[in-house]
């Protein structure tokens, strides 16, 4: 395969939003968000091979510490994976091997990073990419109704049960303002652990002010009997897959379920709108309740030099011990 580097401006995203494998994390909006929470820069992708276009490849690049690197994605950045969209047929791996002599020869970066939902394992291993996973759970939204909520172990049933008979609404949200409740919230649930948010406010505002206009993203609010607004959440979904993005809700409150309510509000949502799979964002345990199954995404970097790697696996750990840090540090101070 071959590489084209198509100017960001002239790119037709009404072409590539066609393609069946296409996710919302390589819309021209979910890379606008990237791209402004980052500092990154947007890069979409022609592949070509035997003189017919074989598909598109959407990511960022940027440099950090004098280190430039391809994301598709990148730890850090909210987005489980970015990668390919291919016509039926066509070889992601050797569209992964066109893609990593681009980074090296013609983007000029020292490290990449691309996950996609249809790589196999195979497909980094044999280009000597180094292999780790994006590990969560999936709801197959295909199942009716009644499957799905007879899927979901009796304890989770009988909490949302619990929490319309306690009076908690959900509503849906298209203002702004909502990245405010869903922030204090959230800091709420990190402060439950001892920690802080891996990221701030003026992140999650950035993310509704891309998507909110495109309908490619559901915001929720759980309202108490008395009107308050005691949970939230984000799920971002387009085509075949939606993502459960983050969740958040005052300890006070949850003992009127108002997350157990809110969830099975977003996977009929979605699958009125013929989304097929809900991916639940991760891998904590506590989301098999709902009858999910666990599911991995290969994540395959490569770096020009080791040393960078090493680097980049000791930013990692850093960052892990500062938000503990922080944690401490916050759950040090006296109550005002």
């Amino acid at each position: 395969m071959k590489c084209k580097i198509i100017d960001v401006d002239s790119v037709d995203w009404h072409h590539l939003d066609r393609f069946p494998d296409r996710t919302v994390f390589q819309t021209r909006e979910w890379l606008n968000f990237v791209s402004e929470s980052q500092n990154a820069t947007p890069l979409i992708v022609e592949l070509n091979e035997g003189g017919e276009v074989a598909g598109y490849f959407s990511g960022l690049t940027f440099s950090k510490l004098g280190v430039k690197t391809l994301g598709s994605s990148f730890p850090g950045w909210n987005t489980p994976y970015i990668g390919l969209n291919l016509v039926p047929g066509a070889s992601r791996q050797a569209a992964l091997a066109a893609i990593e002599e681009l980074a090296w020869d013609t983007l000029k970066c020292l490290h990449m990073e691309v996950s996609d939902p249809h790589f196999a394992v195979e497909d980094g291993e044999a280009l000597g990419f180094n292999v780790d996973f994006y590990t969560t759970h999936h709801t197959d939204l295909r199942l009716s109704e009644e499957e799905l909520f007879n899927n979901m172990e009796s304890a989770c049933r009988r909490c949302i049960r619990k929490a319309e008979k306690s009076g908690v609404t959900i509503e849906e949200a298209h203002d702004l303002a909502f990245a405010d409740e869903y922030y204090e919230q959230l800091k709420d649930v990190f402060a439950k652990q001892g920690l802080v948010p891996t990221y701030g406010v003026e992140r999650v505002r950035c993310l509704i002010k891309n998507l909110e206009p495109t309908g490619r993203i559901l915001l929720l609010r759980a309202r108490d009997a008395e009107g308050k607004c005691i949970a939230t959440g984000i799920f971002p979904g387009y085509n075949k897959i939606a993502e459960f993005w983050g969740n958040a809700s005052f300890r006070s409150s949850q003992i009127l379920r108002p997350n157990e309510a809110i969830q099975w509000y977003v996977m009929r949502y979605w699958k009125k709108r013929g989304v097929e799979v809900y991916d639940w964002g991760g891998d904590r345990s506590y989301k098999e309740k709902y009858g999910c199954v666990p599911h991995q995404v290969p994540w395959f970097t490569k770096s020009r030099y080791q040393v960078i790697s090493k680097m980049r696996d000791e930013a990692k750990k850093m960052f892990a011990r500062k938000q503990k840090f922080l944690g401490w540090l916050q759950g040090s101070k006296p109550a005002s």
